[in-house]
């Protein structure tokens, strides 16, 4: 067994918080990969739904970051993380309980799955800006990259079963059916978090008003370079990445013409990937540099996606299950090396509206980037559509290698200074 891994089990053997939160995070992991597959299924075998609903489906569960994450971000500061994340599982078992209730008594429709995964979307805000939080006071400084590689790795492991399981599920028992297990692993979480017993670090009460606390975490995501490049990093790859990953359903089921079987292997071998990148990013990190690692993580992806333009029935699909393995594992050391900068150098009073502030630009590309598809596949065709996609996800790669950090070794280095305080919040007699 190598010494990374020597190690993750020392963490999680004597953490008994970052234990619950594994658990938690993975069986949330696992019940959102099955609805990942499901709803879009739904949509376009069960509902029958048009090119431009199936895609624009995806962003429903990422809307809400783009138009709530800011505020939600202020309320995860000043609320203990705890109970928001219990009450956020709570939500999410009993809206997507509605979906298979519906398909059983026959009021299932398009305007329910959309609203339904709007209101499951806004839930998952609350749960992971707030185990965000918790990571960061579960976890000593030198073992966040250490324990988000294997939150991350065994997170993609799930997911990569859950989108597996789930594409053999609907094939058989029914879309609507399949979303069962989601609310069984919803529950699992919910059991897991109520064992947390972290000293939390909330707020003071404070009379500010929330406009200029949403400010606050909108401005440190800005105020340094290195968090500014992570930010434009993502934002472009997900803008990309997601126009491409939003079709994936369409090209399968309806150009292609293959099963709901090879649609779930495609995305459980980009998941399988991530499990990859997750466990392999701290070794790769204190192997070659966490800047390096960041830098070039993406090259490989946009690679990943370029794959899917090459697909056809049959075998032809193994050029997709490849290069979504390989995707997959650049986006994990991408998130990892990130994520852990992050919360290295953010005070833990502000990590939910930095959170926030950060995901609301690049998770609110998924979004965008879901309309989008759902428009270019209607107007230019599906696989025009993914080469859009494509081409725009290999922005992100030039920003890291020709940007500010272009020439930095070790992004942990950047974290030794103290990070800025926000303008407000500055002590009397500084500017």
């Amino acid at each position: 067994m190598s010494a990374g891994g020597i190690k993750e089990q020392r963490l999680f053997a004597r953490n008994r918080n970052f234990r619950a939160l594994l658990v938690s995070s993975t069986s949330g992991v696992l019940g959102n990969a099955v609805a990942a597959v499901a709803l879009p299924i739904i949509a376009a075998v069960e509902l029958q739904a048009s090119n431009f609903e199936v895609a624009a489906l995806a962003g429903m569960t990422f809307l809400p970051w783009l138009i709530l994450g800011l505020l939600i971000g202020v309320w995860v500061d000043r609320l203990p993380r705890k109970p928001v994340m219990m009450a956020a599982l709570a939500v999410r078992v009993v809206v997507l309980g509605v979906l298979p209730l519906g398909y059983w008594l026959g009021f299932l429709s398009t305007p329910l799955l959309f609203g339904v995964a709007f209101i499951a979307g806004v839930a998952s805000v609350f749960f992971q800006l707030a185990d965000a939080a918790l990571v960061q006071q579960a976890v000593t400084p030198d073992e966040l990259m250490e324990g988000n590689g294997l939150i991350t790795g065994s997170g993609a492991a799930a997911d990569a079963a859950g989108r597996a399981m789930a594409g053999w599920l609907t094939s058989f028992a029914g879309a609507s059916n399949t979303l069962l297990v989601q609310l069984a692993a919803s529950i699992v979480s919910l059991f897991a978090v109520q064992r947390l017993d972290v000293k939390e670090v909330v707020q003071p009460p404070t009379k500010r008003p929330i406009v200029r606390e949403m400010a606050d975490g909108l401005r440190y995501t800005f105020s340094t370079a290195p968090l500014r490049a992570l930010l434009f990093n993502a934002a472009l790859w997900n803008l990309g990445g997601n126009i491409a990953a939003s079709l994936i359903v369409l090209l399968v089921l309806r150009t292609l013409g293959e099963s709901e079987v090879w649609l779930g292997l495609l995305l459980a071998a980009a998941s399988l990937g991530g499990a990859v990148g997750g466990v392999t990013a701290n070794w790769m990190g204190e192997r070659f540099g966490s800047g390096p690692l960041w830098r070039w993580s993406m090259v490989p992806g946009v690679l990943g996606y370029g794959s899917l333009l090459v697909l056809s029935p049959g075998w032809g699909m193994l050029w997709g299950v490849a290069g979504m393995f390989v995707m997959g594992a650049s986006v994990s050391w991408n998130i990892v090396v990130g994520s852990s900068f992050r919360q290295r150098v953010c005070p833990p009073g502000m990590m939910g509206r930095l959170g926030a502030a950060s995901r609301t630009v690049s998770w609110g590309m998924l979004a965008l980037a879901s309309l989008t598809a759902g428009v270019l596949a209607e107007t230019v065709g599906i696989r025009q559509a993914i080469l859009v996609g494509v081409v725009i996800a290999c922005t992100a790669p030039l920003v890291a290698l020709l940007g500010p950090l272009r020439g930095v070794t070790r992004l942990e280095d950047l974290a030794e200074a103290p990070a800025p305080v926000p303008r407000e919040e500055a002590p009397k007699g500084s500017l």
